[in-house]
């Protein structure tokens, strides 16, 4: 197989007819999944899971095992048995921790390569890949197969690398012109994106990344928090095998993009729902921690357990306003583990603290019984 020559930008012969009722739905989802963002009170904290989740499915693809549940383990103070183990969640951690950091950069300035490449060196730091040329731009040929496969019998060859620079140059100069429909425009970057695989690991997540990020500067989010990964994990085949068709001229581009616009509507559809039942789970503990507590700090303590819900009992501080001793957090802890609203998942053992879950919120989040 030779190395693809990718398409310049913007694509020219597109079908656009077919696509604009796709189009209708992905935008109208899109408008909807946001309506439900601006009614998040504190869209930080409650959605804080969430991100975690999106960190998890998008490294799924990659490969990796970890859980939702095994990051916040990891993070409560639970080591892995295995290094394999821990490498997974690292790279979790990276992945959030790099759009964090691209959500902070983009409200200052506009998303450009040198933001790229940072979030690269981010994601790859200290995990497997660290050694693939860490926040650079490829500068030898790579190609994607089975481990072991020759070239010759690759699955896909990308770009020659002295195509790379000048074919993320136009990708970027794309990613920020004014197209007839931003979701279309999104579906493209995304596919060039992955085409050029600009760099020698990492390529598909941060593909992945983008998608929150190119939404919120297109003002199409009011925030970058939507999550397309749960969506390309359940038809991997279909997002696969679309994408490597994107080499049969116009009708290759059309199926691919009816395919992106399809999983934005669906998925957009998901995260509304699921952003909807946290709301409804917070209102609810509201109500009932501050009647099972009659207490001035109920409301801060939920917030933390919403932003952690797998904690060291020892993680937690309520400090400043809202200012609380170890002995009263202890007790307010104590009566909501008497009440079943938070679950112990590890004894405390010498200095080692007890550990604590809000299993309701794992659990909605996970969309499965974990806790």
């Amino acid at each position: 197989m030779k190395p693809f020559v990718p398409q310049s930008l913007p694509i020219k012969e597109l079908d656009w007819e077919p696509l604009i009722s796709l189009m209708g739905a992905a935008n109208r989802s899109i408008a909807h999944y946001d309506g439900i963002l601006h009614g998040v009170p504190n869209p930080a904290v409650l959605l804080s899971p969430l991100i975690t989740q999106e960190a998890v499915l998008s490294s799924k693809i990659e490969g990796t095992q970890a859980t939702l549940g095994d990051v916040l383990k990891f993070e409560a103070g639970e080591t892995p048995e295995q290094e394999s183990q821990r490498l997974d969640i690292q790279e979790i951690i990276n992945y959030r921790r790099a759009l964090r950091i691209a959500e902070k950069a983009i409200e200052s300035c506009p998303f450009n390569l040198n933001l790229l490449l940072e979030l690269h060196s981010v994601l790859l730091d200290s995990v497997r890949g660290r050694d693939k040329g860490r926040g650079q731009l490829r500068r030898v040929q790579n190609w994607i197969g089975a481990p072991g496969t020759p070239m010759e019998q690759a699955d896909f060859v990308p770009p020659v690398p002295t195509l790379v620079e000048e074919a993320m140059g136009q990708w970027e100069k794309f990613y920020h012109a004014d197209q007839p429909d931003p979701l279309v425009q999104l579906a493209i970057i995304h596919a060039q994106f992955e085409i050029i695989h600009p760099f020698l690991d990492g390529n598909g997540r941060l593909g992945r990344m983008l998608i929150p990020l190119f939404l919120w500067e297109k003002g199409l989010l009011s925030r970058p928090t939507f999550y397309l990964s749960a969506y390309l994990e359940d038809h991997r085949d279909e997002y696969v095998e679309r994408l490597r068709a994107l080499g049969a001229g116009t009708d290759g581009w059309n199926r691919w993009i009816a395919f992106f616009l399809l999983a934005i509507t669906k998925q957009a559809k998901e995260n509304a729902d699921k952003a909807h039942s946290i709301i409804e789970l917070y209102e609810a503990m509201k109500t009932r921690i501050i009647d099972l507590t009659h207490s001035q700090h109920a409301v801060p303590l939920l917030d933390q357990i919403f932003e952690r819900p797998l904690f060291q009992s020892t993680d937690l501080k309520l400090s400043g306003d809202h200012s609380l001793s170890r002995q009263g957090l202890t007790n307010l802890l104590r009566v909501l583990r008497e009440n079943g609203i938070l679950k112990v998942v590890r004894m405390a053992r010498g200095r080692r603290p007890q550990a604590l879950a809000f299993a309701e919120l794992i659990n909605l989040c996970e969309g499965k019984q974990v806790f």
